[in-house]
């Protein structure tokens, strides 16, 4: 039996009126059959003013009204002497005149305007409004009579996916606040022009990517009413290199118009003695290719809530360029009969195969081959706001036992044996580099991330590869997330050759330790030279960092036994820091102790680098690099000084003025491993706040600001920044220079606004330092006369 359902909303006027019976439909009929009664109703007046507010009596709105109107918080008033308790009625003007009403929405999303421009999604040949996270943008609203703060209430309501939740970041409700703070929804009034309203809005930078639906939801005193949802006004959210707080962050301007901006590549083939290279158009920006990116990420049914983090969605990309688990965008093909479909070589670009399979909604296109795969996947990242390149890997091993070496089987006659020879190396493979910070890894793991599309070895089940971080496969750290291991196998493996004895069992009989990972390239910044990046996937090969590499991987392969095992592990190795933390512009000093707890003599062949780190991680630059041979009597331990002059780093500091000592070495006679990595910064030097006068409300104070230059060089363009809750607005104080080791000290004067205890705070920025300063703690007193 058919249910039928009514809104509550139409419930709750019943008793609040006297006289008046709110019919819900349950006597349909018998109204029918009564017209004097109906008459009668009609004649009431306060049934007419029920009419006008309730949804599904009052009249139609007109074609300029595009709002769902809904009221509520009318509240029943006394009855007025003399009107025997009827309530006048309320033409259609003056209940127009108590709602506000949202009347348009203006994104400002012309490709020219300032939105798009300052989000740097211009280039996207779409009318669509497509912006990046942790960056504000601005929007009008036209309401349908003047905004009042005082009195009324405004909130944006984005939602995205199947099922939009609060809790899980897909459904947003961003709010008016006084003052934006970055890091958050929220949304700010930053203009008034009689009816309509200029908003700020800002994203945090970790908000979920994708195309969210937008609405406006007003709140009076007489009512709320809910813009129509208008697919014109849907925003589209990418990920944002240019944010720092975002974790695709990237530095360098040149890189981002490389990795992020250019729309064409080269790609690289052939032999390591013959490259081959390609031009190839990711059309990242073309017209469609955005609605068909997120196409391919709808498509994995993958919950839209961790569409805001870097790795999962490359992961989910990574899966999805593929066809083989879950109808991805490509079909692989390498029998060299492509009936039914196009020759991967025919390929010259990725809009064309996008499009289809958009177009067809999701039949993976008809083929593909490794760097058709590596070409769509650079596509999708760049067009969705990550960094990254195409990169191409000569002699390029697939390890298919996770032994971290290619094996190759012989007989007892050196014949190979055929079966057993799953392990190859192709002449070339093409695979993709992303950029992000890895959070989810130890610190130094950020930066460069190989993830690859074409299907090889499943991950966790599906056909998909990485993202792996590149420091780590360099270090031989294949234990690290996701699948290093496979990534390293295919740079860095040794080729192992094994005869069967007669007993059925096999002894390795040859190895060659730098046949495979040969000339690993990919197109230049800002040019169209191929740029070697060999040296980030692995260290030079046959140096000691390359050979320590090497076992320290296989140590968590499944042939471990290929390689010589430590007879004894009885050498130690631990950096410490003494005292205070080293200052910026001074040198930073570091202690190395040795430890031999064996009863014989030990050699330890020792090597180290210094590193500027970011923040969050990524790897910025080698400073220094040494290496050493200790010599370690029985029992003995070696304490050795290491020391890092600011001439080393001053042109390489990044914000948090991070560094990372890395340690490696082997003991000769055991061949025994030593690792051992040790974080520090730099300590900058504080800002001194100094109140001057009473601190009370209304009246007029100064506060001194006092610092010292840390560093033997001029602080050039110094900027101090102020602002304080209650007690002044932010302020910017361009200063000017600051000479080597000189004090200096301004002061700021202001009026307090708030009583009660305050922090006041200070910054200084400038090219050369940054990461300094200070707070003062302030205690506001009321004025006598009141707040003024």
């Amino acid at each position: 039996m058919p249910v039928e359902t009514h809104s509550i909303r139409n419930r709750s006027a019943v008793g609040r009126f006297p006289a008046v019976s709110i019919d819900f439909g349950e006597n349909t009929e018998k109204e029918e059959e009564n017209p004097e009664v109906k008459k009668a109703e009609k004649g009431n007046a306060c049934h007419q003013w029920l009419c006008k507010v309730c949804l599904c009596c009052r009249p139609k709105p007109e074609d300029d009204d595009i709002t769902d109107t809904l009221v509520t918080g009318i509240e029943e008033t006394d009855k007025e002497e003399g009107t025997d308790g009827e309530k006048p009625g309320t033409g259609d003007g003056e209940l127009d005149e108590l709602l506000l009403k949202v009347r348009s929405i203006d994104l400002m999303k012309s490709k020219s305007g300032q939105n798009r421009v300052e989000h740097h999604t211009n280039l996207y040949q779409s009318d669509d409004f497509i912006i990046r996270r942790g960056q504000n943008f601005l929007m009008w609203i036209t309401l349908s009579r003047p905004f009042d703060p005082k009195t009324d209430k405004l909130h944006l309501e984005l939602k995205t996916g199947p099922l939009p939740t609060v809790s899980k970041g897909t459904h947003v409700i961003i709010t008016l606040v006084e003052r934006l703070e970055n890091g958050r929804w929220e949304a700010a009034v930053v203009e008034q022009k009689d009816k309509r309203i200029k908003l700020s809005v800002n994203s945090p930078p970790t908000a979920v990517i994708g195309r969210y639906k937008l609405v406006v939801e007003t709140n009076s005193p007489n009512g709320k009413a809910i813009s129509t949802h208008d697919p014109a006004n849907d925003i589209y959210m990418l990920f944002n290199p240019w944010c720092e707080d975002d974790t695709v962050f990237m530095d360098a301007e040149n890189e981002k118009k490389e990795y992020v901006l250019n729309d064409i590549g080269r790609i690289y083939y052939g032999t390591q003695n013959q490259i081959g290279v390609r031009t190839w158009n990711y059309g990242q920006f073309d017209d469609g290719i955005l609605d068909a990116c997120l196409f391919v990420l709808e498509k994995s049914l993958t919950p839209t809530s961790g569409w805001g983090d870097a790795v999962n969605v490359v992961r989910i990309i990574s899966a999805m360029i593929n066809s083989p688990n879950d109808l991805g965008v490509l079909e692989g093909n390498w029998s060299g009969d492509y009936s039914g479909g196009s020759s991967p070589t025919i390929w010259s670009g990725s809009l064309e195969i996008l499009k289809e399979y958009h177009k067809n909604n999701g039949i993976p296109v008809k083929y593909g081959q490794c760097w058709v795969f590596a070409g769509v996947f650079t596509t999708v990242l760049r067009c969705l706001g990550i960094p990254s390149r195409t990169v191409s890997n000569f002699n390029s091993a697939h390890d298919t036992d996770v032994s971290l070496t290619t094996d190759i089987y012989l007989d007892e006659n050196l014949d190979p044996i055929e079966y057993l020879n799953a392990d190859s190396i192709w002449n070339f493979h093409v695979w993709t580099d992303c950029w992000m910070a890895r959070p989810d890894l130890p610190p130094g793991m950020g930066g460069w991330q190989a993830v690859d599309a074409t299907p090889q070895e499943t991950s966790q089940g599906t056909f998909r590869c990485g993202p792996a971080s590149l420091a780590a496969v360099r270090n031989g750290q294949v234990y690290l997330k996701h699948d290093a291991a496979f990534v390293f196998a295919e740079v860095n493996s040794d080729k192992i050759y094994w005869q069967r004895n007669l007993d059925g069992t096999f002894t390795q009989i040859y190895s060659e330790k730098r046949s495979v990972g040969q000339f690993i390239s990919t197109k230049a910044v800002g040019s169209d030279e191929r740029n070697d990046i060999t040296h980030l996937y692995k260290h030079p090969e046959g140096t000691e960092e390359e050979r320590i590499s090497v076992e320290t991987a296989c140590l968590y392969g499944s042939k471990s036994s290929a390689f010589t095992s430590a007879t004894a592990e009885d050498v130690s190795v631990e950096v410490t820091m003494d005292g205070i933390d080293p200052n910026m512009g001074g040198d930073a000093d570091l202690t190395i102790t040795l430890r031999n707890s064996s009863s014989e003599n030990r050699s330890v062949f020792l090597h180290s680098q210094a590193a500027v780190m970011y923040y969050t991680g990524v790897h910025k630059a080698t400073v220094r690099k040494d290496k050493t041979e200790v010599e370690l009597l029985p029992n003995e331990v070696n304490i050795l000084e290491w020391s890092l002059e600011y001439k080393d780093y001053k042109d390489q500091l990044v914000d948090q003025a991070a560094l990372m000592l890395t340690l490696s070495g082997r003991v000769k006679e055991t061949q025994q491993i030593l690792a051992t990595q040790f974080s520090f910064r730099l300590r900058t030097p504080d800002l001194i706040l100094k109140p001057i006068g009473k601190a009370v409300v209304g009246q007029k104070m100064a506060v001194e600001i006092s610092f010292t230059n840390p560093l033997p060089q001029v602080l050039k363009a110094v900027i101090f920044h102020v602002e304080g809750l209650g007690l002044l607005t932010a302020q910017k104080i361009h200063h000017g220079d600051i000479s080597s080791h000189t004090s200096v000290s301004l002061t700021e004067y202001f009026v307090p606004t708030l009583p009660g205890p305050r922090k006041l705070l200070a910054s200084l920025d400038c090219g050369q330092l940054t990461q300094v300063h200070g707070v003062a703690n302030i205690t506001v007193q009321e004025n006598s006369y009141g707040t003024i």
